[in-house]
């Protein structure tokens, strides 16, 4: 049973939606679990970490891994040391930090991120082929405003309850 089928007509929509969203997610990420192994015999948190890495090609400290992709240190620690054993990321020391290191791709990780990601990226067209290019940007201009509305309702709130106004990136420019 999905998430979906748990609700029912009497149910408000915006949950029978959030039901709905769950379980396309989570049919879409069952396909790309079961293609990356199959095809690269590879996991999804070894995909996203080498992802991660192939946005900041100086490499990233664990901690600032473990952030990015919303997990434990230990999560993306143990997932780090299998990708140093196969020669897919390497651990660089900080110069200055003694205590710190920065993980990044080697080359050989870039390649077969490359070939995974070019994978990923058909998996993900293929995954919505059936909706339109107005449909594709209906829902994601929709989604859009559901992000926006929720990163609001994360504003600070002052001791007087007013909301303290969370700079965006345009005004650290």
């Amino acid at each position: 049973m999905d998430m979906e089928a748990r609700a029912h007509s009497e149910h408000p929509e915006a949950l029978r939606l959030w039901l709905r969203l769950l379980t396309c997610t989570q049919l879409i990420e069952t396909q790309v679990r079961s293609r990356l192994r199959e095809q690269f015999d590879t996991t999804l948190p070894r995909f996203d970490l080498m992802a991660q890495l192939e946005r900041s090609p100086e490499g990233m400290r664990m901690n600032e891994l473990s952030r990015r992709m919303m997990v434990t240190g230990g999560n993306v620690t143990g997932v780090t040391d299998q990708l140093v054993t196969e020669g897919l990321v390497e651990r660089v020391d900080v110069p200055n930090d003694r205590r710190a290191f920065l993980v990044r791709l080697t080359a050989k990780g870039r390649r077969e991120f490359q070939r995974m990601a070019q994978a990923h990226e058909g998996w993900i067209v293929q995954a919505f082929s059936n909706l339109s290019d107005t449909d594709l940007t209906q829902l994601h201009g929709l989604l859009g405003q559901v992000k926006q509305q929720q990163a609001q309702a994360r504003a600070p709130i002052t001791s007087t309850g007013s909301e303290i106004p969370v700079p965006s990136k345009t005004d650290a420019a």
